[in-house]
């Protein structure tokens, strides 16, 4: 009995070291979850026993269970790395189309603008807007605009900010102001028009405005009056819509398009003509130069256009059972019943985590406390062989009897 019970005891905490010298080992990988053997003691039962005592026979290991605890978040400054604070699991679609699920968030683009971790699984996510709203709750395979420009956006707005000085006359010369602003037609050319401001009458002022075509030549726009109130703000109520279409340089298939000028918050105060902003809404096409990972999962990405549009939100999933979860390496898990089915989300919704870019979430393997562990699984293993030892020398002994 006492070589059953040593011999246990010897497989049981060889495994035991197992673990830990899989969590040393480990002790540096992204997203690592330590693991530890949980013990169980062995008895051999008889139906009817005496007393109802059963005699021990050793032990064995009852199973490996995992700490989903967080890990020490560590800045890269890599754009494409991305740690979770919190609860959840990046899901990704594998290469034979498996869903695994992982705390690695080491992402990498491939040729065709797919993120990627290193194991080839895709990130999986949500479509959005350019603006970061989710537009659908079925997660996709997320992937960038690599392939070519984001095409241009025909302007549509002009937003205008300016104070024209209400002590101007329209007799003189200083009652004349201008500005210019580019325009981008359905192609992404670029078409400055300008916009002369010429005071008529006490609150009263005309704008003109004028685009130069490709020739050179200017070409008249329209004359808007436009009327403030004694306080000097904007008076809508009795100044024309300042709107007017935009020959497009595109002479072969360009067509004209509506521009409308907002000019709700310009002024009209004792003070030096100035322009505070004067923004439009068109684009050039853009070529993708960078990305950047907001807290709630939003990929923004950056053109060189100056635009930024988002290009999905990252999914991630937990778990009712995070421990029922089977690894299968690669910093992976893949779902089982024990762990039940995976809780879909968004990072920051319900008991879902945050996420930080630039940085990843550390192993949460104690070094110190894994290098104890392994002295004492050394004793235990030592103390085993003993009592196999002495086993064998008590049958010695009773052999040698004569």
């Amino acid at each position: 009995m006492a070589f059953q019970q040593g011999l246990s005891g010897l497989n049981a905490a060889s495994r035991n070291l197992d673990v830990i010298g899989h969590n040393i080992a480990n002790a540096n990988t992204v997203g690592m979850k330590s693991s530890r053997a949980e013990f169980a003691e062995l008895y051999a039962s008889s139906v009817g026993a005496s007393g109802g005592i059963s005699q021990g026979i050793g032990v064995s290991i009852a199973t490996v269970s995992q700490a989903f605890t967080q890990g020490n978040l560590t800045i890269t400054g890599r754009d494409m790395d991305v740690a979770i604070n919190g609860n959840g699991f990046f899901a990704m679609s594998m290469p034979d189309g498996s869903l695994q699920y992982s705390r690695d968030g080491q992402f990498k683009l491939d040729r065709d603008g797919r993120i990627l971790n290193n194991q080839g699984g895709q990130l999986m996510g949500y479509p959005t807007d350019v603006d970061g709203n989710r537009t659908a709750f079925d997660p996709i395979a997320l992937s960038l605009p690599t392939g070519g420009p984001i095409p241009a956006n025909e302007t549509k707005t002009i937003t205008a900010e300016f104070n024209l000085d209400a002590r101007a006359t329209g007799a003189e010369p200083a009652g004349t102001y201008g500005t210019t602003v580019l325009v981008y037609d359905q192609q992404g050319k670029a078409i400055p028009v300008a916009m002369a401001f010429e005071k008529q009458a006490n609150n009263q002022w005309q704008i003109t405005a004028t685009m130069t075509d490709e020739a050179g030549v200017v070409q008249p726009l329209g004359n808007f009056n436009i009327a403030f109130n004694p306080d000097g703000s904007f008076d809508e109520a009795n100044s024309d819509p300042v709107e007017f279409d935009v020959l497009s340089l595109n002479a072969a298939n360009g067509a004209d398009f509506p521009v409308t000028v907002n000019l709700e918050n310009i002024t009209q105060f004792a003070s030096p003509f100035s322009v505070t902003n004067l923004t439009q809404d068109g684009y050039p096409p853009g070529e993708l130069t960078s990305l950047q990972i907001e807290d709630n999962g939003v990929i923004m990405a950056r053109y060189s256009n100056g635009e930024s549009q988002a290009a999905g939100q990252i999914q991630l999933v937990n778990f009712r059972n995070a421990q029922g979860l089977a690894p299968v390496g690669g910093n992976g898990w893949v779902a089982t019943f024990a762990s039940g089915a995976p809780i879909p989300g968004a990072p920051g919704e319900g008991n879902m985590g945050m996420l930080k870019a630039g940085a990843v979430e550390d192993s949460n393997v104690d070094l110190t406390a894994e290098l104890v562990n392994m002295m004492t699984a050394q004793r235990a293993y030592q103390a085993n062989a003993q009592t196999i030892k002495t086993q064998d020398q008590i049958m010695s002994t009773l052999l040698n009897m004569r």
